[in-house]
C-alpha cells in the first residue's frame, strides 16, 4: 500500500513562548503543511534538566484547534500514564470538535522517570500493559454507546462518553514505540507508527521486521500502518532537507515531522514551507 508524503512541524511546548508557538502554528496552517504538533511532558526533558518552562500538551492542542483553519493537529506523543483513559478520551473528543475533525491522536507509554518521581505518580511500571488497556478503553469510549471494561489496570462499568468524535470511527491513532512489547501494541491499535529510541535510527529495519511479525500474528496487513519519522533540521540547507526526506521515503516513511529547535523556530518553519513543493515532488 502506497501513501502520499505528508509533512508536519513540531515545536515542543518546552523552553519556548506562547507567541513562538502561535507563530509556528500560523506557518503550518498558511504554508500548506499537513499537520502540526506539540509534546506532552510535565517537566522539561533533555540534557539541560527538568527546570525549564513547559506548557501543558492538551491545553495547547485546544489552542491550536482554534488558532488554525486547515492543518491537522496532534501531540507527539501523549504520555498515557499521566491521565485516566476516560479523561484522555474526553480531551481528545473535545479537541476533535474544536478543530472540526482535525485531530491526530498521538500516544505512547510514557518514559520520563523524573516526572513520576517528583510528582509521586504511579503508572510507569507495567506501562506497556497499561497502554494496551488504555487504548482498548479509549477506542470503546470513542465508538460504543456504553463501555464496560475489567482489566488489570482499568475498570469501567457502563461508562458513557458523549459526544463521539467527529471523525469516524475515531481520530487516527499514532503510537510512539520501539521495544518488542510496544510493537505488539502498535500492531493491535495504530494507524501510524512513530519509531522511538533505537528503532528511530540504525535499528529501524530490525524493528520494522518485528512489527511485520506482530501484525502477522494477529492477521493484520502491516502495510495498513503508516510510518512516521521525527526529523531534526537546522533550516540552513534546502538540499539537506530534500536528502533527509528522500532517504526516509526509500525506507517507507510517508509521514515526516520536522522538529523545530532554538530561538528561530518560526523562521525555520517558513523555510521548510518554501521547500514543500520540492518535498512532495520527491514522492510523486
Amino acid at each position: 500500500m502506497t501513501y502520499p508524503l505528508r509533512v508536519g512541524l513540531k515545536l515542543a511546548g518546552q523552553s519556548t513562548t506562547i507567541n513562538a508557538l502561535r507563530g509556528v502554528w500560523r506557518v503550518a496552517d498558511e504554508a500548506g503543511f499537513d499537520h502540526v504538533w506539540d509534546f506532552d511532558h510535565l517537566a522539561s526533558i533533555g540534557p539541560s534538566g527538568p527546570d525549564h518552562p513547559v506548557f501543558e500538551g492538551w491545553a495547547l492542542q485546544a489552542a491550536m484547534a482554534v488558532a488554525t483553519q486547515r492543518v491537522r493537529i496532534g501531540c507527539n506523543v501523549t504520555g498515557n500514564a499521566y491521565r485516566h483513559p476516560a479523561q484522555l478520551a474526553k480531551l481528545a473528543v473535545t479537541v476533535d470538535h474544536l478543530s472540526g475533525g482535525r485531530l491526530e491522536f498521538g500516544i505512547g507509554a510514557g518514559w520520563a522517570q523524573n516526572e513520576f518521581q517528583m510528582l509521586g505518580m504511579t503508572g510507569l511500571e507495567n506501562r506497556v500493559g497499561r497502554l494496551d488497556e488504555s487504548l482498548r478503553v479509549i477506542k470503546s469510549l470513542f465508538t460504543d454507546h456504553r463501555t464496560s471494561f475489567e482489566g488489570k489496570y482499568y475498570h469501567l462499568t457502563d461508562a458513557i462518553a458523549n459526544p463521539k468524535p467527529l471523525q469516524h470511527p475515531h481520530p487516527p491513532i499514532w503510537i510512539g514505540a520501539g521495544g518488542d512489547l510496544m510493537l505488539k501494541v502498535v500492531a493491535r491499535h495504530a494507524d501510524v507508527w512513530n519509531p522511538t529510541g533505537p528503532a528511530r535510527g540504525t535499528d529501524y529495519v530490525a524493528a520494522s521486521e518485528k512489527l511485520m511479525q506482530a501484525c502477522a500474528a494477529i492477521g493484520r496487513d502491516e502495510s495498513t500502518i503508516r510510518r512516521c519519522n521525527l526529523l531534526r533540521w537546522s533550516g540552513s540547507s534546502r538540499q539537506e532537507l530534500l536528502e533527509l526526506v528522500g532517504a526516509d521515503l526509500e525506507r517507507g516513511f510517508s509521514e515526516e515531522i520536522i522538529y523545530l529547535e532554538g530561538n528561530h523556530a518560526e523562521q525555520t518553519a517558513a523555510r521548510a514551507g518554501e521547500a514543500l513543493g520540492d518535498l512532495r515532488r520527491l514522492a510523486a
